[in-house]
């Protein structure tokens, strides 16, 4: 086949571009670089009776001799060495273009703007964190952080959304995730709350307190009262409020005990809300926090390098 390098061939030798075959490009450049088969064959790890064919080859592609005997060594021929500079300069373009993305980001290039699905508690406890940890590398990198009131899959598969932050909840079979963390349920309540003064608490008297429970869908029932209807209890919800930390900050100013995950008491109790947890005397199963994408979005380097530096940044706050 033909190999086409956008520059004129010797007249009577025209050749289509359906003809060219791309692998011919390496043993060129590599022939008119070292200008022997034996020192070419070296290079590309081939025997010399197999490059000897492949110069055949070109010769045959191009038209033109390419390499000639003079004395005991060759020289190239005025067609090859108006070509040797293209050749090479292909050969590097195309290596650039199919090495491996990630060996060529820039991060002090890098202009984009990232929107994260994730969230109220995620955002207020390690939003600035991830975005001092963003800037410091990739200063002309933006986040764009927009409310969570669904898991479904759409606005991944479509590009409104470049990454989830939470509990996997759909059954998109194609979306790929990465643990961040592994997070429980604890409960809380505002010191000085007499549940906090049992030596021992036990599921009758912890069901027995009224409730104040976080829900994106304002659902009443959640997987602690599956627990306690095990043990034959229920307990009263009298209060329902979209995120975590709103649930926190109700516990703090009142009677009301909340139940949260244990990462989100980083950010009430380090503020002084006045709340301490303490452990469910019911068993829920722990859940992984992870970070969710679309394949399509796997090989991207500025969006792995992202991927990363949350992933570092969950596991120094949640070690």
């Amino acid at each position: 086949m033909r190999l086409v390098l956008g520059v004129g061939l010797p007249s009577g030798y025209p050749a289509p571009m359906q003809a060219v075959d791309l692998n011919l490009l390496r043993p060129l450049d590599a022939l008119l670089a070292e200008r022997s088969v034996t020192g070419a064959a070296r290079r590309l790890g081939l025997s010399p009776s197999a490059m000897s064919r492949t110069l055949a080859r070109l010769r045959r592609v191009t038209g033109d001799p390419l390499l000639v005997q003079a004395g005991r060594g060759l020289v190239l021929t005025p067609y090859a060495e108006e070509i040797s500079g293209q050749v090479h300069a292909l050969c590097r373009d195309v290596q650039a273009l199919l090495q491996p993305a990630a060996g060529r980001l820039d991060l002090g290039s890098v202009h984009r703007t990232f929107t994260i699905r994730a969230g109220q508690s995620f955002v207020e406890l390690l939003a600035a964190p991830v975005m001092a940890a963003v800037a410091d590398a990739a200063p002309h990198v933006r986040l764009r952080f927009v409310p969570k009131p669904d898991k479904e899959a759409e606005p991944l598969r479509d590009g409104r959304i470049d990454l989830e932050i939470g509990v996997l909840g759909t059954s998109a079979p194609e979306l790929l995730t990465q643990r961040l963390f592994r997070d429980r349920l604890v409960g809380v309540a505002r010191s000085g709350h007499p549940i906090l003064a049992a030596a021992a608490l036990t599921p009758e008297r912890y069901a027995a307190c009224s409730h104040v429970a976080a829900s994106r869908r304002g659902a009443f029932h959640g997987p602690i009262d599956d627990a306690l209807a095990e043990l034959g209890l229920s307990r009263s919800v009298s209060l329902v409020v979209p995120g975590y930390p709103d649930a926190i900050r109700v516990a703090a100013g009142s009677d009301l005990i909340a139940a949260v995950p244990r990462s989100c008491l980083g950010n009430g109790l380090a503020a002084g809300w006045g709340v301490e947890s303490f452990d469910l005397p019911v068993r829920t199963a722990d859940f992984a926090i992870s970070a969710i994408w679309h394949p399509r979005l796997q090989a991207d380097p500025a969006h792995r390098w992202l991927r990363e530096t949350i992933a570092a940044v969950c596991r120094r706050a949640y070690p």
